[in-house]
């Protein structure tokens, strides 16, 4: 029985889960919304909503720990510089999942993961109208 054991293993060891969780919230702060399967994108929840937090901190401990996870310097610096401050007034739930159907091959149940609050691109279409 699997009582209060929490956590999925998705059919691989410890340290290949690990990296492979890594490696998917690191795509995540790159991209803002990535495609998943549903499973996948439950267990990265709480590894993003931890990094954004480490940015709303922003001591040198914390971009350490943040870089722990994500194991690029300018991904570490995009979280503490750009997406930690649009989340400033927010007590967690820094990201969403959406179901998306299923996937062809195998049907396994698949969802978008993507930040809550998106980044402001309306300043830039204004620009552009302004030029012509």
């Amino acid at each position: 029985m699997r009582h209060k054991v929490s956590g999925r293993k998705f059919g691989r060891e410890k340290g290949h889960r690990n990296l492979m969780l890594k490696n998917l919230v690191a795509s995540l702060v790159k991209h803002g919304r990535i495609n998943t399967t549903q499973a996948r994108a439950k267990e990265i929840r709480s590894l993003a909503e931890r990094v954004i937090t480490y940015g709303k901190k922003g001591a040198v401990h914390h971009r350490r720990l943040a870089f722990k996870v994500l194991k690029n310097r300018d991904l570490v610096k995009k979280v503490f510089d750009e997406i930690a401050p649009r989340f400033e007034t927010t007590e967690g739930g820094y990201t969403r999942v959406l179901k998306n159907g299923y996937r062809r091959g195998d049907c396994a149940p698949m969802a978008i993961i993507e930040f809550t609050q998106r980044e402001e691109k309306v300043e830039e279409k204004k620009a552009k109208k302004k030029k012509d």
